[in-house]
């Protein structure tokens, strides 16, 4: 079996993310650093990670959480911070979350082991939408929208359509909701910064249509047959 395969077969992550960590030299095979496309024995090879052993796990678990703020999206932080897995029950063993929010943001985070589904769900080329409800202080202009909507330049790169329209205005701030088809890093801050506004509160409510009806912050729950179902042919 390819290391890569074994290595979203035991949660690490998937394909892609797992041969970036093999190109970063953090996975060894019988105590030597593993080389890209290197095949293994998955029943007789000693295979770590970040110096610690992994092995294949159930298939199969799924789960919907509706982040704090406060968390790093990430297993272990060097820095001590609190992560998203604090928050998840022990039954959640050796999932990961799928994509991330920053620190000072909450809402939708999806983690599961199924390595498919983490593809299926990140890779630019499925332009999964995700919606989020935002705050800026002052007011958005109309001209300021349809920059938003029509796309704005993020390291050299301008960002795909999006749809993007004004919620409710009082005399500090202006509520909006977006929902953007990429997944750059901190990419609806940076849209935001990019027509001279800053994000002072942002929450993902949405992937796709599945949203967090019922689930308090903090919390998380298994997601359904259904849910997992939709989110498999999104």
């Amino acid at each position: 079996m390819r290391i890569n395969k074994f290595l979203e077969q035991c949660g690490v992550g998937s394909r892609r993310a797992c041969d970036k960590l093999i190109q970063e030299g953090r996975v060894s095979v019988n105590g030597s650093v593993c080389k890209l496309g290197q095949e293994i024995d998955e029943r007789r090879d000693n295979v770590l990670f970040d110096g610690k052993k992994v092995n294949l796990v159930q298939k199969g678990l799924y789960y919907i959480m509706n982040k704090p703020k406060g968390y790093v999206c990430t297993v272990k932080d060097d820095l001590g911070r609190k992560t998203v897995m604090d928050l998840l029950p022990h039954t959640a063993s050796r999932v990961v979350p799928v994509g991330r929010l920053d620190y000072d943001s909450e809402g939708l985070l999806i983690f599961t082991n199924d390595g498919e589904l983490v593809n299926r769900l990140t890779h630019p080329r499925n332009e999964v939408p995700k919606t989020y409800q935002l705050k800026v202080e002052g007011t958005v202009t109309e001209p300021m929208l349809n920059k938003l909507r029509t796309g704005v330049e993020l390291d050299g790169v301008m960002t795909k359509k999006c749809n993007v329209h004004v919620l409710s205005v009082d005399d500090k701030f202006t509520k909006l909701s977006i929902t953007i088809t990429e997944g750059k890093n901190r990419q609806v801050r940076r849209m935001f910064e990019a027509v001279g506004k800053e994000v002072v509160f942002l929450k993902r409510t949405k992937i796709g249509e599945l949203g967090l009806t019922g689930l308090d912050r903090g919390k998380c729950r298994q997601l359904t047959a259904r849910e997992i179902d939709y989110l498999r042919n999104i």
